[in-house]
């Protein structure tokens, strides 16, 4: 069992900068997230998107933003669950809440801080019958280890950053027998310069790029070796591939947190603005995740969120001690020796 101080359900960007502050507490943190990387929507969705309204950056790359929140919490040593999603909550005799995952590990804190933004991300999944017989055995929805794909011929799906990132990531750098990417439309959704870079490495013949196409069926005995794909015109084109990753984004969902009793308006947790307390004595919910009167769905927000409600957590994880709030200006950035999280 992991045993902390804050757990921490989300590893967005809020769920990031909550470890900075818990850090300036002296209150460690782990995170879990389903999703195998830090970084949410930010991350997945779209690491090549530009954000105006971060505090001292006039613009800055979504990616570029949870590497530097990386940076800033790395003095604060927080460990992760990844590619796990939390699924149910209880107390143990001591009144600390036991968050299990849906992988059955399990986490131990007295305080339970949510920063899921708009909740557990499920992948957007094709509407092809036969899918699930092939789903981690030749049909992949996120790439987690790049190196799992070297000397495999694979196909991806998708107009978007991640399709598109990942595609030139793999052509770029020889890993796969042949690398294809399917696209439903002629133009593309992701950054221009990562589209001028796809149809570079199509010149160079290190991928094939095929539009006004799509995945209609999947085929193979125990895995898969075979993709269909149908053009707009109506050709059917069967392809051999070890591996297809339809790419086309995630679709947010509350999940498993809607049923821990905590009060929910219109899919969003319902907090108290002092601290951002949720009606669970001990769980607070932060960013995207909350609803509030006057609520703004702003990154921005969700960084004021987390700050107020640690200052709270922090008389529960220390009733006997009395915080005394200094700047960072005058205390600096003091972070923990390098420290495992406990495992029973």
């Amino acid at each position: 069992m992991i045993q902390t101080e804050i757990l921490i359900i989300g590893a967005g960007p809020v769920g990031l900068f909550t470890v900075f502050e818990a850090g300036l507490l002296k209150l460690r943190c782990h995170l879990i997230d389903a999703l195998p990387v830090p970084g949410g929507q930010l991350t997945e969705i779209y690491p090549k998107k530009p954000i105006y309204d971060i505090p001292g950056y006039p613009e800055v790359l979504a990616g570029d933003l949870v590497d530097n929140l990386l940076e800033q919490i790395e003095p604060f040593k927080p460990t992760y669950t990844l590619g796990e999603r939390a699924q149910t909550i209880e107390k143990d005799e001591e009144g600390q809440f036991i968050v299990t995952t849906n992988e059955g590990t399990k986490h131990r804190a007295p305080v339970v801080m949510i920063a899921g933004g708009l909740g557990s991300f499920e992948p957007r999944k094709p509407p092809i019958e036969a899918l699930p017989n092939f789903e981690n055995n030749g049909v992949y929805y996120f790439v987690r280890k790049p190196e799992f794909f070297v000397n495999k011929e694979i196909v991806i799906s998708g107009g978007g950053d991640s399709a598109l990132d990942w595609a030139t990531y793999f052509a770029e750098r020889d890993m796969c027998s042949s690398v294809t990417l399917v696209h439903r439309r002629t133009k593309f959704r992701g950054h221009k310069d990562t589209v001028q870079k796809l149809y570079d490495l199509q010149d160079a013949g290190k991928i094939e790029v095929i539009t006004n196409a799509e995945v209609v069926d999947v085929k193979g005995t125990d895995e898969l070796d075979t993709v269909v794909i149908k053009s707009k015109d109506g050709e059917i084109t069967e392809k051999y591939t070890h591996s297809w990753l339809p790419l086309f984004g995630l679709s947010p969902k509350l999940g498993p947190i809607g049923d821990w009793g905590l009060e929910i308006e219109k899919n969003a947790i319902k907090v108290n603005t002092f601290d951002y307390s949720t009606n669970i004595e001990g769980i607070y919910a932060v960013g995207d995740v909350n609803t509030y009167p006057g609520k703004l769905k702003l990154i921005l927000c969700g960084f004021h969120e987390s700050t107020l409600a640690l200052q709270s957590a922090y008389n529960i994880v220390f009733p006997d001690k009395k915080y005394s709030m200094k700047y960072t200006t005058v205390n600096g950035i003091q972070g923990f020796e390098e420290k495992k999280e406990v495992e029973a």
